[in-house]
């Protein structure tokens, strides 16, 4: 489903003493099946945005269309349910919202409030806790005896029942250790290849924006500073810096060994530790390794 954003803005709080401008002049295109990462520093706009995507907030100027509905600032938008149901939203610390007896009760809570009968909402339950890395086992638990990283996995396991075809992520590793950063991130990942979802992460880890986005949206003060694919955002590194941004680790790693070894390693290798590898080792037998 492809989402496009036109000249969006949105104010908070609008004519009163507090009105504050949060976004202005965003313009971007998703495509169908995309995984984009929206970077940027706290207050820059990230998550204002990813709150129009489901309609909890609405533009005060421009619009924005999801597959073949446009939410503009021209009309109050009514019946929203069918969008959130395409379009599914994980914020932060997600398990905050657990609240039923049951693992199965809490999953299914979601579709049976979008009128799936009871036997086919327990059967999403069954196979939307097996794609989130959980046995069957945790249905008949209490959400609450389960550890943060389970407890996470079966509010994302919730969301994912009522099959969505954009997964809004909100910086969704927020509270957990690097194993478990590192699970929960390959887990969207192969969500995103096996069932061809819209993946938009809303993240502060440059690391996790060049392993797995496609394409990158950098904000700055409520705008879009800088978009492209991840080569093109990290290939000019002095950019995010300028933005107070950091790159990278395999960014500095690249630049690194060009300053050490006086070479120019391609930017199409440049966020693949194995490809820097690759050719820095073709680089050292063709000058006969006198580096």
């Amino acid at each position: 489903m492809e989402i496009t954003i036109k000249n969006l803005e949105h104010r908070y709080q609008v004519h009163s003493p507090f009105e504050r401008l949060a976004l202005y002049d965003v313009n971007a295109s998703i495509l169908s099946g995309s995984y984009v990462a929206i970077i940027g520093h706290t207050g820059s706009g990230k998550s204002t945005i990813i709150q129009h995507l489901n309609g909890l907030l609405q533009p005060t100027a421009g619009s924005i269309t999801i597959g073949d509905r446009t939410i503009s600032s021209k009309q109050k938008e009514k019946n929203l349910k069918s969008l959130r149901k395409k379009v599914g939203v994980v914020f932060q610390f997600p398990e905050h919202q657990l609240f039923e007896e049951t693992v199965e009760k809490d999953i299914c809570f979601g579709p049976l409030n979008f009128g799936v009968p009871l036997e086919e909402a327990k059967a999403k339950a069954r196979q939307s806790i097996q794609m989130v890395g959980l046995s069957l086992e945790h249905l008949n638990k209490s959400p609450f005896d389960l550890s943060g990283g389970q407890m996470r996995r079966v509010a994302i396991a919730g969301i994912l029942a009522m099959e969505p075809e954009v997964l809004v992520l909100d910086e969704p590793t927020a509270g957990l250790d690097p194993r478990g950063r590192f699970e929960i991130m390959e887990m969207f990942n192969r969500l995103h290849k096996e069932r061809g979802l819209t993946i938009i992460l809303v993240t502060h880890s440059m690391e996790d924006a060049s392993r797995y986005a496609d394409q990158i949206l950098v904000m700055e003060k409520g705008t879009v500073k800088l978009q492209g694919s991840p080569s093109d955002i990290f290939s000019k590194p002095e950019q995010l810096l300028k933005l107070g941004l950091d790159v990278p680790e395999v960014v500095k790693f690249k630049g690194l060994l060009e300053e050490k070894l006086g070479i120019t390693i391609p930017e199409s290798a440049s966020l693949s530790i194995d490809e820097i590898v690759m050719y820095v080792g073709d680089a050292l037998k063709n000058r006969g390794g006198d580096i």
